[in-house]
């Protein structure tokens, strides 16, 4: 009888420690897929490889590239070029405010005018895929000019 007791407390322990496991490095997208940022309200800035920001930002109700986010898809451009077996998805975002169809339309428009810089800078077309998620996936939660300003962004996603 105290042996089975003692196995039960172990499986117990075993199972409270399983239980507050995390994912690796706390990221992965919406469809469970690991990566460099994920889109569980936990994102952290991420990169697509050493020195190489994964995302850029924008300001209230634009899709206008500013020069902080060409500097960082000339170092995105730079990566792809050099990768050329390297395929990406870029994501639109946008802030809470607004409706689903207005934030799904202006975070394409991100996602589009990030890939057409990259386009621009070298990187072909049909390596790059766009999606938006609008106002559905915040990297971070808030009703302040704190939070909005982080979620307005497209981040660039590497596929292979």
């Amino acid at each position: 009888m105290k042996l089975t007791t003692k196995i039960l407390a172990m499986l117990s322990a075993v199972a409270l420690l399983a239980a507050c496991e995390t994912a690796p490095g706390g990221k992965g997208d919406a469809n469970g897929n690991g990566g460099a940022n994920g889109a569980n309200g936990n994102e952290s800035m991420g990169q697509i490889a050493p020195g190489v920001p994964d995302r850029i930002f924008f300001a209230f109700d634009s899709s206008v590239v500013d020069s902080e986010g060409q500097a960082t898809l000339q170092k995105q451009a730079t990566f792809l070029r050099g990768k050329s077996g390297a395929n990406v998805t870029i994501e639109g975002h946008c802030d809470e405010r607004g409706t689903r169809e207005y934030n799904l339309a202006l975070g394409e428009r991100r996602a589009s005018a990030a890939k057409n810089y990259l386009v621009s800078l070298g990187v072909e077309a049909s390596r790059i895929q766009t999606i938006s998620y609008g106002k559905e996936r915040p990297a971070v939660v808030g009703d302040d000019e704190s939070a909005w300003s982080q979620n307005r962004r497209a981040v660039t996603v590497t596929t292979n």
